[in-house]
């Protein structure tokens, strides 16, 4: 059975048309569904690039190995708080840069 019983045409000139596309293909939604979120006020925002999975995939593993390191590290007392401090820095420096993409 159909979720959305009402239908509407809408007649668009070149530029609306062109408009509603770039703003498709940014979103990622196509455009019945980019039509519905503006009609609902939902805020749209870019798709993230697709190479965005793969990279905060890695970051987690970077972040799981620092804390690893840092657990041995504090177990056997033989890296310095220094040490520590500057992997925890550079862990956090890898983040922001991912959050600035986008």
């Amino acid at each position: 059975m159909r979720k959305r019983n009402h239908f509407i045409g809408l007649w668009l000139n070149d530029q609306e048309y062109k408009h509603l596309m770039k703003q498709c293909s940014v979103s990622g939604l196509t455009a019945s569904a980019m039509i519905r979120h503006t009609v609902m006020g939902v805020q749209l925002r870019p798709r993230p690039p697709d190479t965005y999975a793969a990279l905060l995939r890695e970051l987690s593993a970077i972040g799981n190995n620092a804390n690893q390191i840092a657990y041995w590290a504090n177990v056997q007392h033989s890296i310095s708080e220094t040490d520590i401090r500057r992997a925890a820095a550079m862990v956090y420096e890898a983040w922001r840069l991912v959050k600035e993409t986008l």
